[in-house]
């Protein structure tokens, strides 16, 4: 049997960084606050139906559950993160009269049953696991049938100036290779989702020198999780490199462009027993409790 291939992103780095970033995220969240904006949005063109398990996988400081627990006060919302300290920040948007569950969880391995799920909603979180088939096969696993999974991540372009400025300084790489949006639709595909929707948005802000770029990197938790990645601090010399490389970018208003590209996904899950596609043949789940059993 072949090797299975190392993960690309070192998890517990991811959960270091996220951790140590907990305090400090929302002063340099701006995006991910507009980006968690026009996801929540996308709630709006749900039907009436009002939904039992809520789910926001990434939770981070919790401004979504909260969002959702105002939308759909009877509903249990359960908000999920990786790192213990983003949800001790959370536990400050669950009120006590509005209060939802918080869970320290991978999302690779949800600790939910099958099928209990009505809406799984996840801002900015999915870009750190790198196997999306499998990702998305644990979705489908704890959705109910019909229910709704929206998902935002960012996409292949973001921080494409940073990784060539740091590519004149070493061959190492410094900025994380996130999924292109075709490789969402696939994925989705391949785990049965239905009617799936995809939609990308470009963010470009700008930063006075590279420094300030990545002080906010920092701030965010959001730095190198590569598992081959540098473990050692970037010297003078190399950061010197890749800051004159940058310069070549810097714009008329005299700022240095970050770009940041934003996927958005939403499907329903399909039906018990519809087919999940492994390399490109049909594969059919059928619950044991549909399989007629003879009895002699």
């Amino acid at each position: 049997m072949p090797a299975t291939p190392p993960d690309l992103f070192d998890t517990r780095q991811v959960r270091r960084a996220f951790s140590r970033s907990a305090g400090h995220y929302e002063s340099a969240a701006a995006l991910q606050r507009e980006v968690e904006s026009r996801l929540l949005e996308s709630l709006d063109y749900l039907d009436e139906r009002q939904p039992q398990v809520v789910v926001d996988l990434g939770c981070g400081p919790g401004h979504a559950a909260a969002a959702m627990r105002k939308r759909w006060p009877r509903a249990r919302i359960v908000a999920l993160d990786l790192a213990l300290p983003m949800l001790q920040q959370a536990r400050r948007q669950s009120s006590w009269w509005r209060p939802f569950d918080r869970v320290c969880a991978d999302a690779r391995a949800l600790p939910l049953a099958d099928g209990s799920v009505d809406v799984l909603f996840s801002n900015l979180c999915v870009q750190w696991v790198d196997d999306l088939p499998a990702l998305f096969a644990e979705f489908r696993r704890v959705l109910k049938p019909g229910a709704r999974l929206l998902v935002s991540s960012f996409g292949p372009e973001t921080l494409i100036e940073l990784r060539d400025a740091f590519a004149h300084a070493d061959a190492v790489p410094h900025v994380s290779p996130f999924a292109a949006i075709g490789q969402f639709g696939d994925a989705m595909v391949q785990a049965g989702f239905r009617d799936p929707v995809l939609d990308r948005d470009v963010f470009v802000p700008g930063y006075p020198d590279l420094a300030a770029l990545m002080r906010e990197l920092r701030t965010l938790g959001a730095t190198n999780a590569l598992r081959t990645r540098r473990h050692t601090l970037t010297g003078r010399a190399r950061f010197a490199a890749a800051a004159a490389a940058y310069e070549a970018e810097r714009r008329g208003d005299g700022l240095l462009p970050a770009t940041w590209e934003v996927i958005y996904a939403q499907a329903w899950a399909p039906p018990p027993g519809a087919p999940i596609r492994v390399e490109g043949y049909e594969v059919t789940a059928v619950p044991v409790a549909q399989i007629p059993i003879r009895r002699r």
